[in-house]
């Protein structure tokens, strides 16, 4: 039996390790929600325009990585105190190496039955629970498209001043 000169072995090894998965290489980025405020809410039932409960989301993402990356993608479900209310998606965004930026989306969700009760807590001003269940796509240039996720992207606690009046 012949054995392999150590430089020969460490060649091999660097070739195969060429071959590892992105998901090795880098790190997730983080989303975090610093702010959610409901700023309108129409209710279901009567005649006039579809309801809707209208949200402003500020997002801090953090990129861990040594290699800047533009987010994409970024979509999820939103969940008050258990039930999900609705999906949403955020513009994407470009950030540095091992930086952080923040992102403001303005969101739409379609109000149901189903839903009403939990966008009326919140309009109330009553404390909720939510969190934010997703993915998204990164760009890490040379190093290619990775895809995260499913996972929870973000959960907080949730109060307001109230908006309605009842």
């Amino acid at each position: 039996m012949r054995l392999l000169p150590v430089a020969a072995l460490s060649t091999a090894a660097l070739s195969l390790s060429a071959c590892a998965p992105l998901q090795q290489i880098v790190q997730v980025p983080q989303v975090e929600v610093q702010n959610v405020t409901l700023t309108s809410l129409t209710l279901p039932g009567g005649f006039g325009s579809a309801p809707v409960a209208n949200l402003s989301m500020n997002l801090q993402v953090t990129n861990p990585n040594p290699v800047p990356l533009r987010m994409a993608n970024i979509a999820g479900t939103l969940i008050i105190d258990g039930a999900a209310v609705g999906d949403v998606s955020f513009p994407n965004v470009d950030i540095a190496a091992r930086g952080v930026s923040t992102q403001r989306a303005d969101l739409s969700i379609p109000v149901t039955l189903n839903t009403a009760a939990s966008f009326l807590k919140v309009a109330r001003g009553q404390l909720v629970t939510y969190r934010v269940d997703g993915g998204f796509t990164a760009n890490f240039g040379p190093l290619g498209l990775q895809q995260f996720g499913p996972f929870t992207l973000s959960q907080g606690q949730w109060k307001q001043a109230p908006i309605l009046p009842f």
